[in-house]
């Protein structure tokens, strides 16, 4: 399985979006059949349930001065859109799961709230099916990680956290 992780630096993020990078709170949204994880395809997915994914990122965000804001998992396009809309975090960790390869809809919402984010997937998709090289968000995040597994998750806060601290000693803080 392929394992590839990225983070931008601050000065590649828009200023607008670049604002929110010293904020503390951290959106989770999962999208169509994560909520069957631990069952679905063990081999390509793993064991482990999006509510112990759910667990360790709360437990790795608070340890890393992050907060939880809320975990949302919709097989449904238009829920996780409107969830975007609420702007009330400062981070998005996101597994678009089949809607990376789809939606317009969804990379125009990442667009619109303008907040860094992390897009993560347990295993690579440009490494599976050709249509699932087709990728509409990656471009967009901050911090990409694909192909860990659950563990990419952990990867993903971990990394959110260096671009947090980082932003908030370009805004003078310690």
């Amino acid at each position: 399985m392929a394992e590839i992780s990225k983070r931008i630096e601050l000065a590649a993020m828009s200023a607008r979006t670049r604002a929110h990078a010293a904020g503390d709170g951290l959106l989770m949204l999962s999208g169509p059949n994560l909520n069957l994880l631990g069952e679905r395809e063990p081999e390509t997915y793993g064991t482990t349930t999006l509510a112990e994914i759910e667990a360790s990122v709360a437990t790795a965000a608070a340890a890393a001065g992050l907060h939880l804001v809320d975990a949302v998992q919709s097989n449904h396009e238009g829920e996780l859109i409107d969830r975007l809309h609420v702007r009330d975090f400062s981070w998005l960790i996101i597994n678009p799961s089949g809607l990376t390869h789809t939606s317009v809809s969804l990379r125009d919402a990442l667009l619109a709230v303008e907040r860094p984010f992390a897009e993560v997937h347990l295993s690579d998709p440009a490494t599976r099916e050709a249509f699932r090289s087709v990728n509409f968000v990656e471009d967009l995040a901050a911090v990409s990680v694909r192909g860990y597994g659950a563990t990419g998750y952990l990867r993903a806060v971990a990394l959110i956290a260096e671009l947090q601290r980082a932003a908030l000693d370009a805004d003078g803080h310690q």
